[in-house]
């Protein structure tokens, strides 16, 4: 996914973010500032693009913040929706440290065109304290992507980012981001607040489950949330999160007829499988079904990954028949390479099956 942002910070982008910045400053260089922005532009990464855009661009903006501001004001409603649009709180994030109130108003109105979640660390970096009142003002705004800005940049573990370790040494401190946000009708908020507390599984399972108790799970959004909040607890078969949703706790159910289509697959085909789940038990078991792929990385070691498969309640003796099939095609956000791979079926976070399967290309 990095390989295919970065080509979004091309020549061509950059010419049209000159005229826009020209449009607004006549004054603005606009053939000095493709050539030095693009200079080394093919070695450069994602992040490295990103962040030069602003170290380029202030050398070609007025000096004064204020004034260089107003002119990113003017432009970035041109480019709303793209990564690109991370530029503008980027240049804030950069070089807004001696101005923070005109800072931090900043960041609210470039995150509706472009999430700020990475620009507002920088400023938590410096001042935890501080920044983080301001953002829990964000928590009750009007427009949904402030209230998410709120919960996504204080997260402990942002990916892409550096991790807060004040949220991780005490995970109580954004509680009052989380206690607004936790009924928000929006999905988009609503993903974050639980992407914010399912950081929380690695270090802090005690304070994640405290939470996921302590919610009223009665309201729709709230439930949502806390459902997602506690995946990877669930995966990981922990009772505790279990219980919360009345996962069957004592399971006892057969997996047999395990099949896969292939025992050689190629890269580009589908590895289907199947198999028969029967319950061994006199009363109903809700069950929640995930499998997991091991995907050989470059190194030759095996990485797991967990999928969902779906959640089901099964009745005293039953069985059900259940089939699933995994593309295995590259992708932005992964590459394959040969080798044995295993597939593995897991419920309510305990292993039944393993089966190797070799992949080749």
């Amino acid at each position: 996914m990095a390989d295919a942002l970065k080509d979004m910070f091309n020549k061509a982008f950059y010419q049209r973010l000159a005229d826009e910045l020209h449009k607004a400053d006549k004054r603005f260089a606009i053939d000095g500032f493709v050539k030095n922005v693009i200079s080394g532009l093919e070695s450069l990464s994602l992040n490295e693009r990103l962040r030069n855009t602003s170290v380029v661009m202030k050398n070609y903006l007025p000096s004064d913040y204020s004034k260089s501001l107003n002119i990113l004001y003017e432009v970035v409603s041109a480019f709303k929706g793209t990564y690109t649009a991370l530029v503008f709180p980027d240049y804030v994030g950069q070089y807004g440290h001696d101005d923070f109130n005109l800072s931090m108003e900043a960041l609210k109105y470039f995150t509706r065109f472009g999430s700020s979640e990475f620009a507002i660390r920088q400023y938590l970096k410096r001042d935890f304290s501080k920044t983080l009142k301001v953002m829990q003002k964000w928590a009750d705004d009007k427009n949904h992507h402030v209230r998410r800005l709120a919960s996504e940049g204080s997260r402990s573990r942002l990916p892409w980012s550096f991790n807060l370790d004040e949220v991780i040494k005490n995970p109580g401190v954004t509680r009052p981001i989380l206690e607004k946000l936790k009924a928000d009708e929006e999905l988009y908020v609503k993903k974050s607040v639980a992407n914010h507390l399912n950081d929380f599984s690695k270090n802090h399972s005690s304070y994640l489950l405290q939470v996921m108790n302590e919610w009223d799970r009665t309201n729709p959004h709230t439930a949502w949330i806390i459902k997602h909040a506690g995946r990877t607890l669930i995966k990981k078969g922990n009772q505790e999160s279990l219980a919360v949703f009345n996962f069957e706790k004592n399971v006892k159910v057969e997996v047999s007829n395990f099949k896969l289509n292939k025992s050689k697959l190629k890269l580009g085909e589908s590895l289907h499988f199947e198999f028969d789940l029967i319950s061994h038990k006199s009363t109903n078991q809700k069950l929640v079904i995930d499998y997991a792929i091991g995907y050989v990385k470059k190194s030759g070691e095996i990485s797991p990954k967990i999928f969902k498969l779906k959640e089901i309640e099964l009745l005293p003796n039953q069985s059900v028949h259940i089939t699933k099939s995994q593309p295995f095609i590259n992708l932005s956000t992964r590459t394959h390479f040969k080798g044995n791979h295993f597939v593995e079926i897991v419920i309510n976070g305990k292993s039944y099956i393993k089966q190797e399967f070799m992949l080749t290309l």
